[in-house]
This record gives structure tokens, sequence and C-alpha cells, in this order.
């Protein structure tokens, strides 16, 4: 019978919503919001009700050995967590070691994802990042007798390469009546690009000159340069951060050093710089046994 009982369709009951003329006040409030929120209220008071009775219970002749290290600011118990001399200077070399050695793991996965990306791209077209700039614009040159090179670098970085395209001819007089856009069959305009340089037939042709990248294809070339000129930049910082650790590690190492002078560093021909690597340090020769 239970079972036939429980096999019949009920009703299915809706918790009633706010009314429309409440609906500024928000979500309607259920009993168990309610409960939920009697609950918060009371541990609150039951807080409160035992700091007052501890308030008006307290000994003003009572005290703890711990009170000798304490110490009040303006009435109020000043309560620092950082204590003076809490490590060694044994302690405080492993610490510089161990942020030399995260800071030096970082940037050699920084630097191999860049050269990961960097496989990865021709370095065509890039517009983005330092090191990673639009072609200069080509000019006649000369190489010996009779020779004319039209050149575009594909990139400013020094790290990048360099491309060119010669153009040999057979006399002086032909190399210095060379014309880069008209041996290409292009306009001057587009002479400083290394790729999809389109003739001047192709350029009547709108089809052509529309073109068929789609945005999406550009924004991640764009993308993927960017980021590329990203972890080069980041490798870079993070190596100068781990080098300059590791010159505050050897600092706090044991032997006798003095800072030299502006008139000894001008001695030594060493130019003084700026910040931490400005600090140059001579340390006092000693015996090994």
């Amino acid at each position: 019978m239970t079972a036939l009982a429980n096999a019949i369709k009920r009703k299915t009951h809706k918790e009633r919503s706010q009314p429309a003329a409440r609906q500024k006040f928000g979500l309607l409030e259920k009993h168990k919001d309610y409960v939920e929120r009697a609950k918060n209220f009371h541990k609150k008071e039951k807080v409160l009700k035992t700091l007052k009775r501890k308030a008006e219970e307290r000994n003003p002749d009572e005290f703890y050995f711990a009170m000798e290290k304490k110490r009040t600011k303006d009435g109020v118990h000043d309560g620092r967590l950082t204590q003076a001399n809490k490590y060694s200077q044994d302690d405080l070399r492993l610490m510089k070691s161990q942020d030399v050695k995260y800071l030096s793991m970082k940037a050699t996965t920084d630097g191999k994802k860049a050269e990961r990306l960097q496989e990865s791209l021709h370095f065509i077209g890039a517009t983005c990042g330092s090191g990673i700039a639009p072609a200069p614009p080509a000019k006649k040159q000369r190489t010996g007798a009779a020779a004319a090179a039209s050149g575009a670098g594909a990139a400013t970085d020094a790290s990048l390469p360099r491309h060119r395209h010669t153009v040999f001819v057979d006399s002086e007089a032909e190399a210095q009546r060379f014309d880069p856009a008209q041996y290409f069959d292009t306009p001057a305009e587009l002479l400083d690009r290394t790729f999809n340089r389109p003739r001047k037939e192709q350029l009547a042709d709108r089809r052509a000159v529309q073109g068929s990248a789609s945005k999406s294809v550009e924004k991640r070339k764009y993308a993927a340069y960017k980021e590329l000129a990203q972890r080069q930049e980041r490798r870079g910082k993070v190596a100068a951060v781990a080098e300059r650790l590791a010159y505050e590690k050897l600092l706090m190492g044991k032997g006798r050093k003095r800072k030299l002078g502006a008139k000894e560093l001008a001695k030594a021909g060493v130019e003084p710089g700026e910040g931490p690597s400005a600090k140059v340090f001579v340390w006092k020769r000693e015996r090994k046994r």
C-alpha cells in the first residue's frame, strides 16, 4: 500500500517569491536564512559578553613573566610579530642562496619557453615588443664594382637574423641606375616588406588587395610575438635580480673586505655604475692551508 501511495504523483510545492512591491529589498528571506542569521548574531553576542565579563573581573595586580618582554604604546598592547636578529648570518646566507637558485630556475624556464616559441615563429611582419620590430625601409647599396642590394631586416635585435635581398648587376653604371621598385615591380611603399610583396598587376585586382587572412589569425600571430617579447624581457629582469642576490650573498660570506672608492675605481679602469652594482669590494688576500 505504501509503494502504491508513493507511485501517485503529488503536487510540487514551490517557494513563495518576493512580492513585486518589495523587489527592492532583494530575495525573500526563508526560515533557513533566518536561522543562519540568528546563529551568527548570538555567536557575536556571546563573544561580547565574554569579553565584557573578563574586563570586569580583571585583576590589576596580575603578572606574568612574559610581560617583561612586552610593551604598550599609548595604553595599547604592541604585539609585534617581527623580532630583531631573529636569524643568524648563516641562516640569512642560506636564504639568499635559495632565492638565487629559484630565480635562476625561473630565468632558465622563461628562456627555454622563449626559445621554443621563437622556433615556431618566422619573424615575418613582426610589429610588437622590444627587439621585434618592422623592417626598415630599403636603401640602394653598392658592393664592390657591380652589386646593388635592396635589404629589408626582419628584426632589429642583434640575436635575430637580418634578411637581405641582394641583386647582382653587370656594371657600375647599371648599379647607379638600379631602381628597386621597377625591378621588383611593386610600389616603393612595399619595398620594406620581406613577405607578401605583391606586384602592381596583382594590386590592380580588388580581391587580391583585400586578402584572405582572417582577423583571428592576425590576432593570434600578434599575441605570439607579444608573448615572445615579454618572456625575453622577463628573463633579462629575473637574471639581473638573481645576479644581484648572488652578489649580496658573496658580501655576506667570510673574509675581510673593503669598498673601493671613486679614485681607486678610476685607477683600476672600472667605470662607476648605479644602484647595487656601483659598490665594488675587494677581499684581503688570505693564505690557505
